[in-house]
């Protein structure tokens, strides 16, 4: 049962429509066996249903209902959901031929369906749809939208005969009445009660769908004695030509458990009830009885009569009856009343009449009456009343949305185009459908202009409007005025079409009362409204004249004196309204949106007046004014009604229970639209209270009246109002600029990118800042800010609260929404110290909007102030206007610590160090500042913020390292130095200085990074240079070089030496590339130019150790092959290397890239490589005065030069022709003392000589290297070169026959023991190199006996070898003549001896 509003009158909250037309499902159906009726055989109408659980807290279908309309022979069935927003919720259906009886669309609710009965001129039809509650769980529904009852219309077959019925011609349906009614029976017929063709009703009954049956009809028909008695007397106007007398105009139905009651209000006056099941009429009332009654009105044929039932537990069943009657009507609530013998009779309640012309509908509860009118100007008017509480049967208003002003003012210095678009598309005034379908006319059908989004639309319509402007203009030139004129004149034409078809879609068509949740709801054409209570101060504001005097005795408050001294301030605000024009109101308000002050246009709206009072108003006022006892009291009582202003912030709304499905609650956009609507209209009317209160406040104060102003002691009371209702105007204004500006479409990048700053602010995760969604219908910003944050704050606070009267599981729909608007005008309000409604919009990217709110509201709002300049900030940075940023996040800065939201944005993070609020709170803004990539301006703040913190060297530390890091980003070498320099924090200022070196090196700014003087920091400079040095890739940086160069610019040669050597060690090691060898070249020899520069004893360096550059800070331990960490190598010996070593290295480094030069493929191995090592390559190369060069500076035997290139000799006296070739090339590369260039001389002919000079030109101790050189060649069985011989015979012949003998060449041997002896004894003695041969003069000569003896046991031992014999017999014949002649010899040396 519907509660009673105790609120004198209501509003109208329209759900305007900004989304494209819905798209809705068509389904048409063309019912076999009947002739096309006319379409416009019945007039459109509208109704609706609602669920009987709607009201439920935790019920799927909780504010749910479906709305229809009839055109013709279409229907359009929308559900409407105020909770979540519903898929595929809307139908057109068609039924070809067969217009739609007004009202002839009935819903029955059954547990697991939801049945829809429809009636036709032809046809009755019973659909069945599944029901919400089997689609869905109530606590499985967490996400909006979902599906609509409707989403499987589209599959139901309207052929099945069970599904529809035609009706028949006979009895036949009455042509003159329109009443239908039907219903379900218990047993699942469709019953379908319609008037008929011969007097009386009949009732079609269709068999349950899931049942075999045939269709029937009952004719309900009194019997032939009661006809007579009761038609007789009635006069043959009605009987004749009006059709019967028991014709029902009105039929409705109250179901009882295995029955039908059936009410039929009739043409002939009288009120009929029937038993379905008995088919008996239990009851006719004759309710002239209770009307004034006239002749006239009793021959009229009462067809204007309409019935309403309401049901309650409770109280019963109540019938409402409205008796038309020309010029006026009546309105009687009966009470049906049973007696024991089943005897049933009307007990009358209350009769209410009304003097308005045309009832287009009613809704009766067992409390109110709720009807809807069109007066005389076809205007529509709703009002409403309690007939069991006001006897004195006053109507209460409904202040209906007026449609937009018939004519749009545009003043000379505005632009049309601009004027009449702001005006068209203001939220609230036109709907999408209007303005597209004004379009498609204007625009002559040349173009089909469907489903546009709202700015696709506004940029249509200036094309349109534009182009017929433009195509009209032939003159080529014209006076401004004249352009001027003809764009209004084209404008205010399309704006005429958009007025025509929003009047259109905004014709009312019925009531619909919801009775579980008393929502009421005005059906139109083409939108749906809402009515809310209205609060007593818009209430008394908005009454008019004749109404507002009867409040005279209502009381307000329960100070009766006081409560009529509220009603006549009002009364004096109202006849001020009344006479302000449309300039004047205009001037408030250019003066709000131009920040001036509103007492100085209340001031001069009021000079105005009295300039212009040519109706004595204000004398009228005046009068009005002394009826007042307490004007100051009775002011400061409005405007402390009207101020919404808190001293401490809501609670923040804690998370909503799921289990009573309440984070769903008035979620849907529907709802929002309505209640920010309501928000809005409340809005705008306070700011017209505000207006007139401010103006009659400058009144009070001209007139100076002490009787009127209670003395002159109150003067400053009066001006503390004045000052008081300014910021309240200010407020309202704000409240509806918000209400009326749409919220911008925002791409998911630029999302994104928000919703890292706000992560940076720690903002990310609050209950003002979630992720904004997308939709298809634009909204306003305070819409947007109800869905996303304001609605679970106010359904936490009604609903979760302890102690609240409205956590029930019964919902009340006046009750909630004044509770919602009453706790979302707070929200708000400008001056509460919550900060909601500002961070939303900053959390949904909605900059420029914010950007206006916080210009309109700061320079009177002084409350969060420095949580405006911080937001200002935000849009000064989206903007791009950082400098602007910077200013006021500096001005929000004195505000921390004082108003909740710098609060929470200073929160510490978890093991974050706390420091003082503003430093936390710079540390935020800087980090904001760091990631939107503005370093200017994040060292200004830094500069800034380090002033607050002289105190706190931590604090200091992490701003000075913001500032070095910002200067080094910005190329602003010196000042990062300088910010360096002056970090009090010693870790701080070695990771600093760590990055200034890699990031000017990087860049190869490397002579500030040198210059710089490091004071107190040299060594760690050093320190980080030669770690990077020792870490990085040799070739790709050059650390090794800046540290050369730094140490060269402080004259520190020694180091800039040692530095030099390193890097050559590691180019040898790490870089084995040609590339590499001759870096290494040149770094030994800048090495060595360092050492020369100073004096020679401290020309030294110390070596570096070969595992020191690996061995740096953060490498990874070094394993062993089983994973086990490898030992600490111990520390080497120190080596000290002087000048000469360098100069070593030097030779070593240059012969390195010599080789390498010569042979690419030995870079792998030479740059590492010691002397020998190398020595042993440079043979292999063919360099062999290289090699020679080498040996000699490191002091290195020659006998692997001699050996390689023995062997080399070897090879190519072996070899065939492409051995020559190549040798060739190595040749070439040793210089030989006479180069001999013939056609005769080979590669091997110049080996040979190369051999030969070398062991001409580096002669050796015993003649080691031919003997080496024989050595080779005899092991490789090459036969010696004479050459070789005789030279070797000269210096050591007794090795050259040792050799003979290791290699087992018994015949050389024998020849040249046989030459050897006979050199001894004198002949060829000098091709041994002996002075003298065997004499007794000369000094003693000897042989090698020992290497003879084996000789001959050799020859002796292979006795089988017939040349062997001959070869001992001939030698040892030699030695037998040479002992006879040393015998000889020697008797003469002894002879002469003696």
């Amino acid at each position: 049962m519907a509660a009673a509003l105790t609120e004198r009158s209501c509003l109208e909250l329209n759900a305007v429509a900004r989304s494209p037309p819905r798209r809705l499902q068509e389904v048409v159906f063309n019912p076999p066996g009947t002739a096309p009726l006319p379409a416009g055989r019945y007039g459109d109408s509208a109704g609706g249903f609602c669920y009987q659980e709607s009201a439920q807290v935790a019920a799927v279908t909780r504010n749910r209902f479906v709305r229809w309309t009839t055109s013709g022979d279409t229907v359009e069935l929308v559900e409407e959901s105020l909770d979540v927003n519903l898929l595929n919720n809307a139908v057109r259906l068609c039924i070809r031929g067969c217009p739609f009886l007004p009202g002839g669309v009935h819903f029955c609710e059954l547990q697991s369906h939801l049945v829809i009965l429809l009636i036709t001129g032809q046809t009755v039809h019973r659909l069945f749809l599944p029901h919400p509650a089997r689609m869905y769980r109530s606590e499985l529904i967490t996400e909006s939208p979902m599906q609509s009852v409707f989403t499987d219309f589209g599959k139901i077959d309207f052929r099945d005969p069970s599904s529809y019925c035609t009706i028949p011609n006979v009895p036949g349906l009455a042509p003159n009445s329109v009443a239908s009614a039907a219903w379900l029976s218990s047993e699942g017929e469709a019953l379908f009660a319609l008037p008929s063709a011969s007097g009386g009703i009949f009732v079609l009954k269709l068999p349950p769908h899931d049942a075999p049956g045939t269709v029937s009809v009952v004719e309900l028909k009194q019997s032939s004695v009661m006809q007579r008695l009761l038609t007789g007397w009635m006069p043959t106007a009605i009987r004749g030509d009006c059709g019967p007398s028991d014709l029902p105009v009105s039929l409705s139905v109250h179901c009882l458990e295995h029955d039908a009651f059936l009410f039929a209000l009739c043409q002939d006056h009288k009120l009929r009830m029937w038993s379905y099941k008995d088919q008996m009429c239990l009851m006719v009332a004759d309710l002239l009885e209770f009307i004034p009654v006239s002749r006239d009105l009793r021959l009229a044929a009462g067809t204007g009569h309409r019935l309403r039932l309401a049901f309650s537990q409770s109280l019963g069943l109540y019938l409402g009856v409205y008796m038309h009657a020309p010029k006026r009507g009546q309105f009687c609530v009966f009470q049906l009343v049973s007696t024991e013998s089943s005897r049933y009779s009307l007990d009358h309640i209350s009769s209410l009449f009304s003097s308005q012309e045309t009832l287009v509908d009613f809704a009766l509860t067992s409390a109110e009456i709720w009807a809807l009118w069109h007066n005389e100007e076809n205007q529509t008017v709703v009002k409403y009343i309690n007939f069991e509480q006001n006897v004195a049967g006053q109507w209460n208003q409904v202040f209906v949305q007026p449609l937009p002003e018939e004519e749009v003012t545009v003043r000379h210095d505005q632009d049309p185009r601009e004027t009449y678009l702001e005006y068209l598309f203001m939220p609230g005034r036109f709907t999408n459908a209007a303005i597209q379908k004004a379009l498609q006319i204007f625009s002559q059908g040349t173009e089909r202009h469907m489903d546009l989004t709202w700015d696709e639309l506004k940029k249509e319509v200036t094309l349109a409007v534009e182009s017929e402007f433009q195509g009209s203009v032939t003159e080529y030139e014209c006076s401004p005025e004249e352009f001027w004129q003809l764009q209004v004149e084209f404008w205010s034409k399309f704006y005429a079409c958009c007025l025509q078809y929003q009047e259109a879609i905004s014709q009312p068509l019925a009531l619909l009362l919801n009775p579980y949740t008393s929502m009421v709801c005005l059906l139109k054409k083409g939108s749906l409204s809402f009515l809310m209570p209205c609060p007593w101060v818009d209430h008394l504001y908005l009454l008019s004249n004749e109404h507002l005097l009867t409040e005279d005795d209502a009381a307000i408050f329960d100070d009766l004196e006081m409560s009529r001294d509220v009603v006549c301030l009002v009364q004096c605000l109202r006849l001020i309204g009344e006479s302000i024009s449309m300039e004047m109101a205009f001037s408030m308000e250019m003066a709000c949106s131009r920040l001036q002050p509103p007492e100085k246009a209340a001031e001069q709206i009021l000079e105005d007046l009295i300039a212009n009072d040519t109706e004595n108003v204000l004398e009228e006022i005046h009068s009005k004014l002394q009826e007042i006892r307490n004007p100051i009291h009775a002011i400061g009582v409005l405007i402390r009604e009207m101020d919404y202003e808190m001293d401490t912030d809501m609670e923040r709304a804690p998370h909503l229970s799921l289990q009573l499905n309440l984070s769903q609650l008035y979620g849907s956009g529907t709802a929002g639209s309505v209640l920010c609507w309501g928000v809005c209209k409340i809005a705008t009317i306070r700011f017209l209270i505000c207006r007139d209160l401010l103006i009659l406040q400058q009144l009070l104060l001209r007139l100076g009246d002490p009787m009127v102003l209670g003395g002159g002691q109150l003067f400053q009371s009066q001006q503390d109002l004045l000052h008081r209702t300014s910021p309240l105007l200010l407020s309202y204004y704000l409240i509806r600029w918000a209400s009326q500006c749409l919220a911008s479409d925002v791409p998911v990048d630029t999302l994104e990118s928000n919703l890292q700053h706000l992560s940076v602010l720690e903002l990310a995760d609050t209950t003002a800042v979630t992720p904004h969604k997308l939709v298809s219908s634009p909204q306003t910003i305070v819409e947007l800010f109800f869905q996303e944050v304001a609605r679970k704050h106010i359904i936490s606070r009604l609903f979760l609260q302890p102690n609240t009267s409205l956590a029930e599981t019964s919902l009340n729909w006046p009750h909630l929404v004044t509770a919602i608007v009453a706790d979302f005008l707070p929200l708000l309000w400008p001056s509460n110290p919550g900060f909601l409604f500002p961070e939303c919009l900053m959390g949904s990217c909605q900059y420029t909007q914010l950007q206006e709110y916080i210009r309109l509201l700061q320079p009177w709002c002084h409350v969060n102030m420095g949580s405006c300049c911080f937001m200002m900030g935000r849009c000064y940075l989206v903007m791009g206007e950082g400098h602007k940023a910077l200013d006021c996040f500096r001005q929000a800065a004195s505000e921390v610590g004082r108003e909740e939201f710098l609060d929470r944005l200073i929160q510490p993070e978890e093991g974050e160090m706390v420091s003082t609020p503003r430093l936390q709170y710079y540390n935020k803004v800087l980090r904001l500042l760091d990631m939107v990539g503005l370093p200017e301006l994040v060292i200004q703040l830094a500069t800034l913020a380090i002033m607050e913190s002289a105190d706190d060297w931590r604090s200091q530390a992490t701003l000075r390292t913001c500032i070095f890091k910002h200067h080094l980003d910005l190329g602003h070498n010196n000042e990062a130095y300088v910010a360096l320099t002056q970090n009090p924090d010693p870790g701080r200022q070695l990771d600093c200085l760590r990055q200034l070196v890699v990031v000017l090196c990087e860049r190869s700014q490397l002579q500030d990074l040198v210059e710089f003087p490091y004071i107190n920091l040299h060594n760690e400079v050093v320190g980080i240079i030669e770690s990077h040095a020792r870490a990085v890739d040799l070739m790709n940086h050059n650390y090794y070089e800046l540290l050369y160069a730094f140490h060269i610019y402080r004259h520190n040669y020694r180091k800039a030496g040692t530095v030099m050597f390193e890097y050559g060690m590691r180019l040898g090691r790490e870089v084995r590339t040609l590339r590499g060898l001759q870096k290494q070249g040149n770094c030994f020899l800048a090495a060595l130019n360092c050492l020369r520069l100073i004096r020679p004893e401290y020309a030294w360096i110390v070596q570096p150790a070969p595992g020191a550059v690996y061995e740096r800070p953060g490498a990874s331990p070094k394993r062993s092959h089983d994973g086990e960490c490898a030992a600490v190598p111990t520390s080497h010996q120190i080596e000290i290397l002087e000048l000469e070593d360098l100069e070593r290295e030097c030779v070593l480094a240059r012969i390195r890239l010599t080789l390498v030069q010569h042979d690419l493929l030995t870079a792998a191995v030479a740059g590492n490589s010691t002397p020998e090592e190398t020595v042993a390559l440079l043979i292999r190369a063919g360099l062999f005065d290289t090699a020679i060069t080498l040996c000699q500076t490191f002091k290195l035997s020659l006998t692997p030069v001699f050996e390689g290139l023995t062997f080399k000799c070897i090879q190519l006296q072996l070899g065939g022709e492409a051995a020559q070739a190549e040798a060739w090339e190595w040749l070439a590369a040793n210089q030989l003392s006479s180069l001999v260039n013939t056609k005769e001389c080979s590669a091997t002919d110049e080996a040979w000589r190369l051999l030969s000079s070398y062991l001409e030109r580096y002669p050796s101790q015993n003649s080691l290297y031919q003997c080496c050189v024989i050595n080779k060649l005899l092991a490789h069985g090459i036969p010696l070169p004479n050459w070789l011989i005789n030279s070797y015979k000269k210096v050591d012949a007794a090795e050259l026959l040792r050799l003979y003998l290791n290699y087992n060449l018994l015949e050389e041997a024998v020849d040249l023991v046989l030459e050897y002896v006979d050199a001894v004894l004198g002949k060829g003695h000098r091709y041994f190199g002996m002075e003298l041969p065997l004499s007794a003069t000369a000094p003693m000569v000897w042989l090698p006996y020992t290497a003879i003896d084996q000789l001959l046991q050799a020859l002796q031992g292979s006795t089988t070898n017939h040349y062997n014999v001959v070869l001992y017999q001939k030698l040892n014949d030699k030695m037998e003549a040479y002992q006879q002649k040393v015998n000889v010899v020697t008797h003469d040396n002894l002879y002469r001896r003696n």
